[in-house]
This record gives C-alpha cells, structure tokens and sequence, in this order.
C-alpha cells in the first residue's frame, strides 16, 4: 500500500511542477540586475536558437523529398507506437491506484 501513496506523490509533484513551469512570472524593471539563474537561462536560450537556426539551414540545404516522405512515414508509425504503449502504460496505472476490488 505504500507504493501506491509514493506513485500518488509522485504524480501530484509532476503536476504541480508543471503548473509552476507553466506560469508567467511579472517582467521586472531593467534597472535591477539580472540575477545569476536569469543569465544562465538568457544563455541557453541564445544557444537553443542558434542550434535551431543551424539545424533548420542544414535541413534546407539538404531538403530531399523522397527522404521527408518517408521521415514522416516513420513518424507517423513512431507516434501511433508511443500512442499504444502510452495507452496501456495509463490502464496498468490507474489499475494500480484502483487496486483489488
């Protein structure tokens, strides 16, 4: 019985985190000085988008139909797999929350 309170907890910090990662913090003033996790996240950022602008010029220099049919081929086979498993994985869950009855 244990177990199942420890995989209740767990869900219940998962949506919680991702209800605080979702919500908008107010702009502060630019006369206060950024602080050391703004910076860092500032950086990545910057990073994340040149590494998406790199990524979205090589894949414009070397566009091949025959090879985006069937990258969207395997994608769509992928995401019905993830999609399957994803199903079964949420009825094996919640059987375990409902437990024997």
């Amino acid at each position: 019985m244990g177990i199942r309170y420890l995989l209740v907890l767990v869900l219940v910090l998962l949506v919680l985190g991702c209800e605080v990662q979702g919500a908008h913090m107010p702009q502060q003033d630019e006369a206060t000085p950024s602080s050391l996790f703004t910076q860092i996240q500032e950086s990545v950022y910057r990073y994340w988008g040149t590494a998406k602008s790199a990524a979205q010029e090589l894949y414009e220099k070397t566009y091949l139909t025959t090879m985006d049919e069937k990258i969207r081929e395997i994608y769509n086979k992928s995401t019905a797999a993830v999609s399957t498993y994803a199903g079964v994985f949420t009825d094996q869950l919640l059987s375990m929350l409902k437990g024997d009855q």
